[in-house]
Formats: C-alpha cells, sequence, structure tokens
C-alpha cells in the first residue's frame, strides 16, 4: 500500500499549476470522492501549498442502553484505542467504559428492588406457613 500521511502533489511555481493563485492539481491514485480519500490545502514553512491527506474522524463511544455519548473517553478510530493506556479508556465506576452513569444507577436501582421483592416474597410465605 501506499503512505498518505503528507504528499507533495503541486507548488505555487510548479507547472502543473494554471497560474500565479495557487492552484493544485491532484495528483492521487484514488480519483473518487470517498470518504477515505479527502484532502485539504496547506502552506509550508516555504510558503508552498501542498494537499494535506486527512484521516477518517472518530465516532465516540456510546451508552449500549441508551445511546448517549460516554463523557469522559475520547473518540478515536477502532485501532487507536489500542495504543492509549486504560485510564483513557475507561471512567472509574462500575461499568465505567459501556454504559453512562444514569444507566447504571437504574440498573442499581432496579437490582435492590428486585432482591427486596424476593425478601419480600419469602416473608410472606413463611407467615402463610406459620398460620397454617
Amino acid at each position: 500500500m501506499f503512505s498518505r500521511d503528507w504528499t507533495t502533489v503541486a507548488s505555487a511555481q510548479s507547472p502543473q499549476t494554471t497560474s500565479n493563485k495557487g492552484l493544485l492539481a491532484l495528483v492521487i491514485e484514488e480519483s473518487y470522492n470517498t470518504l477515505s480519500n479527502k484532502v485539504r490545502v496547506v502552506k509550508t514553512p516555504g510558503g508552498k501549498l501542498q494537499y494535506q491527506h486527512l484521516k477518517k474522524r472518530g465516532s465516540p463511544p456510546k451508552c449500549g442502553d441508551c445511546g448517549i455519548k460516554l463523557p469522559g473517553i475520547p473518540a478515536l478510530r477502532p485501532r487507536e484505542y489500542a495504543t492509549i493506556s486504560r485510564p483513557k479508556k475507561t471512567v472509574q465506576r462500575a461499568y465505567g467504559g459501556s454504559r453512562c452513569s444514569n444507566c447504571v444507577k437504574d440498573r442499581v436501582t432496579r437490582a435492590f428492588l428486585i432482591e427486596e421483592q424476593k425478601i419480600v416474597k419469602k416473608v410472606l410465605k413463611e407467615s402463610q406457613q406459620k398460620k397454617r
């Protein structure tokens, strides 16, 4: 494959440009306007214009229950998560990095109420057996 980080395409003094207005001739291997083929014109310290190939933006991780963006976790491309440290990928909480705080609070409350309901059923069953 070919590298697409910084590609010198043409400069303002190049014969490929049409006038002295700094127009650039696009010389790349892929000519289609795809998401992975975006470029930006930058001016170098020497005054030349170059194309800079842009990487695709990362989408932020979302809560598995409600789907909102998880705060405190950066939006990166999937492979870039392998290079950052674990504290940057999670938050210090149960289900940190997977669920938002509101959904975790709902899960804890739901689990507590279910356990309480089990205890109440058990007590009612014992009291009915004592009556018989």
